[in-house]
């Protein structure tokens, strides 16, 4: 109770999977943005992505989907390790700490794979 009153929108009982808390994260995000409070924020957000080459985009849409380096290589044609060199990339530029901050920063901006 005393978290849902610090602003807590979900709870995910462990263990769980990636899924679970994707969905939990996107399903907050859109009470959020439904607030109207992050206008300032998606628009930071969207300069940022405005700084990413097309490839960064790409990996950065394959990191938003879930996928592994691997499969994002695979997918792209290039190697784990240069998926790397741009996940790293996109990382700074986004300056995000965290894939989980990245995936929200995405999704705020309403952007990323599944952004129509």
């Amino acid at each position: 109770v005393e978290a849902m009153k610090l602003g807590a929108f979900d709870f995910i009982e462990k263990p769980f999977d990636d899924e679970a808390i994707i969905g939990a994260v996107r399903a907050a995000l859109t009470k959020y943005e439904a607030s109207g409070k992050d206008e300032g924020r998606r628009a930071e957000v969207l300069a940022k992505l405005a700084t990413l080459s097309q490839r960064e985009r790409q990996v950065l849409d394959g990191l938003v989907s879930g996928h592994p380096n691997k499969t994002i290589a695979y997918d792209l044609g290039i190697s784990p390790r240069t998926v790397e060199v741009y996940r790293a990339n996109v990382m700074s530029k986004m300056a995000a700490t965290s894939l989980s901050e990245l995936v929200r920063m995405t999704i705020v901006a309403g952007s990323g794979a599944d952004a129509e």
